[in-house]
């Protein structure tokens, strides 16, 4: 069944959900304990972790979680704040870190594992996302999406995910391997791009199933339109919000480049050149 159609008064309705916010309370409940058990842990990624829980929140449960199956550009802003807003978040609060450093002495080992490395390795990060994209707006799976509601919460976790382990790779706050701070530039240089642009440019509506999922009485021309506005939110604000990534990863650069040029000048000094 389908909502009546949006507007501005709907913006107080909420779709709160049992497990959703239970996992979300036992994700801040951990993260606590765990700051807890590491003192001198860094108060701003504690500050992020929550941010990105609050991020997720709404992003699923306010008024855009009523909206995001009738609405193809309000699924595309709830997309874009999981894995463009929370996911850096999350990313720049170290969960990783945190539980290798409160965890038990098995977490650490499995942290350490081979497995964990691969999945964990920016070059695994980097396709996953770029492969992911594209996969769940460009293929059958948006029919499966809008038809079975327990795909939809697994891509929305999956959202989270994906966009973890790119940022995290992009910022390079973790233990692991790391991307060299330039080369992380290039690194999240917009991937959405070509997805949002064949959205956009769509001559037709490419999933069958959002006839039923549309607003009571939305026409054949308004799913189209709606479908192109959703491909245009992805593409100019999946670029805006890469850019805005860009800052921290810039800043990042020049501490790095500072450290360096000191120990290289250090090392000049003490060969007396």
């Amino acid at each position: 069944m389908t909502n009546a159609p949006f507007s501005w008064h709907h913006v107080n309705q909420w779709n709160l959900g049992v497990i959703p916010t239970v996992l979300m309370m036992c994700a801040a409940l951990l993260y606590v304990q765990y700051v807890r058990r590491t003192p001198g842990w860094p108060r701003v990624r504690s500050v992020c972790f929550a941010l990105g829980l609050l991020v997720t929140f709404l992003a699923t449960e306010s008024f855009l979680g009523v909206y995001d199956m009738e609405y193809f550009s309000v699924h595309m802003i709830q997309h874009l704040l999981l894995i463009m807003v929370a996911a850096p978040l999350f990313a720049l609060s170290a969960p990783l870190d945190l539980a290798y450093d409160a965890g038990s002495a098995t977490m650490r080992r499995w942290l350490d594992s081979p497995a964990m490395a691969r999945i964990t390795h920016p070059l695994f990060a980097f396709a996953l996302y770029f492969v992911f994209i594209p996969a769940t707006h460009l293929t059958g799976f948006m029919n499966l999406m809008m038809q079975h509601e327990w795909i939809h919460h697994l891509e929305q976790v999956a959202f989270l995910v994906v966009g973890y382990l790119f940022f995290r790779a992009a910022f390079g706050l973790e233990r692991g391997v790391t991307l060299h701070p330039g080369l992380r530039m290039v690194y999240v240089m917009p991937v959405d791009t070509f997805t949002g642009l064949a959205l956009s440019m769509s001559t037709h509506a490419p999933f069958s199933n959002y006839a039923a999922m549309a607003p009571t009485g939305s026409s054949a021309a308004w799913r189209l339109s709606n479908i192109k506005l959703g491909g245009a939110i992805m593409w100019i604000g999946g670029d805006a919000l890469m850019l805005l990534a860009c800052i921290p990863i810039a800043i990042m650069w020049v501490k790095w480049e500072t450290v360096r040029t000191r120990e290289l000048d250090a090392v000049l000094d003490a060969q007396g050149i």
